[in-house]
């Protein structure tokens, strides 16, 4: 841990006795790095903007005239030893630690000091946020802060929404075709500075094969899958992305599958682009394209994903330790010593996914030859479902936290929230509580809530509504919470509300729809964890479920970690059923208790948004779709109500063969039938579509694709098919009638 300690400083020693409001100076040092400078320069404009003539100035040519802001790094930079004492000389042995900073502000003289170069990036940012609400420079003063959670930050997936003509998943190359986004120099500087400014420090590019995109090889110049002219593109993008990165303290971190090669390289050689187990020739292919990577972008981490075509524990193992590794190594060795350091360049760290694969067994064989290591797992599966995570996905999660490396929880895919907007802070609050007390995660990784469709989200809007403008509520929210979750619940009321009503502009407004928020948020969480088929990619939640599927869900392979690991204890619906039928005492959350709750919590959202209607005073049109989203959710949460009532009658009647049972449940399936029309209604005009991975991989409630082509992704054509349900479960009724006459 770094230390702030108290140092004689000879700048400070004359100072005048004038005080001037009007023009300040930022002092930095002369060998500060790009991301000191980004942090003085951001705390220079907001300084602009509340009326001060502000100016960054080396400290050999700082004025000797007060106010002054003096920006540096701990134990690191002679600046700092030089400019302290005179003004701050009361200060001792603040533990400040990586990331974190102080800001002290005395006579005139505002000290920012950070434990690392991040540190002073981030007191930098925290200044100027006090200064943009106070509309002045704060006076005496001192505020200490440092991260909870090691890494934080998001995904973007360079993946599409359906599979690429002659592709299998996970497989697109870098092109302008592919990715226009990635081209986009203004895209990334906003995504970036949005990023920074929720003090996130990780960025991730999740693709299959990203190297036949971004590096050429030697041996294997068949291999490269884009055309020249896109690869120097590629080549001068992601330098531009990796320089503006760093300038704000995110460390890009590129993610890739195994065992894949490039099209062209499986092409001519003969061979799949997915393999299960190694061969020679793929695992020199890939060594060599990790190592001219690590060669090209040293400073760019590396996530594996061992899982997925790579299958048994050995063969992953082997892969790790004996390609992956290897080819990191093999780059950093060709790199030398760095031109600007003058040292042996660092290990780059590199990420294990403990996805379809042991990371026990890979990281035991791992730590002893490569020691910047980190494991990942997902935090809920596929889904938001609860902060009560238990069970074997707890253990596992449990286990890497004390492999001797640093672990991770990623929220991942969100599948069960899609296409709504979801911004229940108190929700995520207690998730980032739960990460680190239940799973001892150390870094939390966030998807976007729309994954497959990035920039833009599934709104059906012209122009299109980016995800990270939309959704500035969920990054926000898990970014705060990642920097410090243990804040008090007056505290983040007053934060949100704040926030709500700087968009929309009113206070009333904005506390009811913080409440619209977190009640609607409850919703999808519960209904996935006690009705669904799995918490993860095959299921879209929001379209709702069959009868068959609530009622007889083996055939469609239920995912028992979905209420064994990502739900609180509680019954499925068959094991409820039965226990009433033979009066036996339930134990946890129960179906009926599920209902209750959802429909208490969307009845109250609605309620809430509507209160907050007339008292909207801006940004209306978004508020306008933010109102048809709580509205979709009651919708939907009551379809899932009275299906699931539907459930329960057709399960009793496999006890009582009463045929009253059936004629109830038909009762319930129509009133669910009057909901989802309301439901389709709602998002008919509003939605382009329901879930944003459109292939066949999709399963629940219908295929995703047929024919090869997108299918069953949006409610208008689901609805046909519960139409359908209906009128069969009507038939059947009259099947039962006329045979038991």
């Amino acid at each position: 841990m770094k230390k702030f300690l108290p140092i004689v400083s000879s700048l400070f020693l004359i100072v005048t006795s004038a005080y001037c409001g009007e023009k300040i100076s930022i002092v930095i040092s002369p060998e500060a790095v790009p991301r000191v400078h980004y942090g003085a320069e951001k705390l220079t404009s907001v300084l602009k903007s509340a009326g001060y003539e502000a100016e960054i100035a080396e400290a050999a040519t700082a004025p000797q005239i007060r106010p002054l802001i003096v920006v540096g790094t701990l134990n690191k930079s002679h600046f700092i030893d030089l400019m302290i004492e005179s003004d701050f000389g009361n200060i001792n042995s603040i533990e400040i630690g990586s990331e974190g900073f102080v800001i002290e502000s005395r006579n005139g003289v505002t000290l920012i000091a950070g434990g690392d170069d991040s540190g002073t990036l981030y007191g930098c940012i925290k200044l100027a946020d006090r200064i943009k609400k106070a509309g002045t420079l704060p006076e005496d003063f001192r505020f200490t802060d440092k991260p909870s959670m090691v890494l934080r930050g998001t995904c973007i997936g360079m993946q599409k929404t359906r599979l690429l003509p002659g592709r299998k998943v996970y497989e697109y190359p870098y092109t302008p075709e592919n990715f226009p986004f990635f081209y986009d120099k203004e895209f990334w500087l906003e995504y970036l500075d949005l990023l920074v400014e929720n003090r996130m420090n990780t960025l991730y590019l999740w693709n299959g094969h990203p190297f036949a995109s971004l590096v050429k090889l030697e041996d294997y110049p068949y291999a490269l899958e884009v055309p020249e002219d896109v690869y120097q593109k590629n080549v001068e993008m992601f330098e531009y992305l990796t320089h503006e990165a760093d300038k704000r303290g995110i460390w890009i971190i590129q993610m890739f599958y195994n065992i894949f090669v490039s099209k062209p390289f499986a092409q001519k050689h003969g061979i799949s682009t997915q393999h299960r187990q190694s061969t020679p020739l793929v695992a020199d292919y890939n060594r060599k394209s990790i190592a001219a990577f690590v060669r090209k972008f040293p400073n760019v981490g590396l996530l594996v994903c061992l899982g997925e075509a790579l299958r048994g524990t050995e063969n992953q193992v082997e892969w790790f330790t004996k390609v992956v590794i290897p080819g990191v190594k093999d780059g950093l060795d060709e790199l030398g010593v760095s031109q600007s350091t003058g040292h042996l360049m660092a290990e780059p760290p590199i990420v294990l996914r403990a996805h379809a694969t042991d990371p026990n067994a890979v990281m035991q064989a791992a730590l002893p030859i490569y020691k910047n290591l980190y494991t990942m797992a997902k935090y809920n599966g596929e889904s938001l479902t609860t902060w009560e995570p238990r069970g074997p996905w707890q253990q596992v999660h449990l286990n890497m936290s004390r492999l001797g490396s640093r672990h991770m929880a990623n929220v991942h895919i969100l599948a069960n929230l899609e296409p709504f907007r979801y911004g229940a802070q108190r929700f995520i609050q207690k998730c980032v509580q739960a990460m680190q007390t239940r799973l001892g995660a150390q870094g939390l990784h966030p998807y976007p809530l729309c994954y497959w469709n990035w920039p833009y989200s599934p709104d059906n809007t012209q122009p299109k509504l980016k995800q990270y403008e939309r959704d500035w509520i969920w990054f926000e929210a898990w970014a705060r919470y990642a920097w410090n979750p243990n804040r008090s619940e007056q505290q983040e009321r007053e934060y949100w509300v704040g926030r709500l009503t700087d968009i929309y502009g009113n206070k009333q407004a904005a506390q009811k729809i913080l409440d619209a928020y977190n009640d609607a948020g409850e919703c999808a969480p519960r209904l996935i964890r006690r009705f669904g088929i799995t918490e993860g990619n095959r299921q879209t939640m929001s379209l709702g479920m069959t009868l068959d599927q609530l009622v007889n869900p083996g055939p469609y392979k239920p995912y028992k970690d979905l209420w064994l690991s990502q739900s609180p204890p509680g019954e499925r619906l068959q094991e409820y059923v039965e226990k009433e039928w033979k009066r036996e005492l339930h134990t946890g959350e129960t179906p009926p208790q599920i209902i209750r709750e959802v429909l208490e919590y969307s009845k109250k959202a609605v309620q809430e948004i509507e209160t907050a209607k007339p008292l909207v005073t801006q940004n209306k049109e978004e508020f306008s779709r933010l109102y048809n989203d709580i509205h979709c959710i009651r919708a939907m949460s009551e379809n899932y109500a009275a299906k699931v009532n539907a459930a329960i009658c057709v399960l009793r009647y496999g006890f009582s063969k009463d045929i009253q049972d059936m004629k109830q449940a038909a009762k319930y399936l129509e009133e669910s039938l009057k909901h989802y029309r309301k439901l389709t209604e709602l998002t008919r005009d509003s939605y382009t579509f329901a879930q944003s991975m459109q292939t066949s991989q999709r399963k629940i409630p219908f295929p995703g694709a047929e024919d090869g082509k997108p299918a069953n992704y949006h409610w208008i054509e689901v609805l046909k098919k519960y139409e359908k349900e209906l009128e069969d479960f009507k038939r059947q009724i009259q099947d039962l009638e006329t045979n038991n006459r």
